[in-house]
């Protein structure tokens, strides 16, 4: 699914106050890193992602790698920051989707 402007909008809005739980390091991009990654979208929908400075990758090839290895949309990278949403699997944790879908 793409998102459109205004539901884009929405989620930054909404992440305006998140801080960042994941990191980026020198180790790089993997398959592990993205699954636990994927388990925190899965429950939170929206969450920020650090890219270090030790770190190797850019932005735009952690986006390339999140968006080709998974179903998770990157909705935002300002510098060193990237917003990653999905909507949740269970309807229970469905908090921030049902403002995006309404949209």
């Amino acid at each position: 699914m793409k998102l459109t402007g205004k539901q884009k909008r929405f989620l930054r809005a909404n992440a305006n106050q998140l801080r960042p739980i994941f990191s980026v390091g020198k180790n790089g991009l993997n398959a592990t890193w993205l699954q636990e990654v994927g388990r925190a979208v899965a429950k939170r929908e929206l969450v920020k992602v650090s890219i270090q400075q030790s770190a190797d990758v850019s932005p735009a090839e952690v986006k390339q790698f999140i968006e080709a290895n998974s179903e998770i949309q990157v909705v935002q990278t300002i510098g060193k920051t990237v917003l990653l949403f999905q909507e949740a699997s269970q309807p229970n944790h469905r908090d921030i989707s049902h403002g995006v879908f309404q949209l």
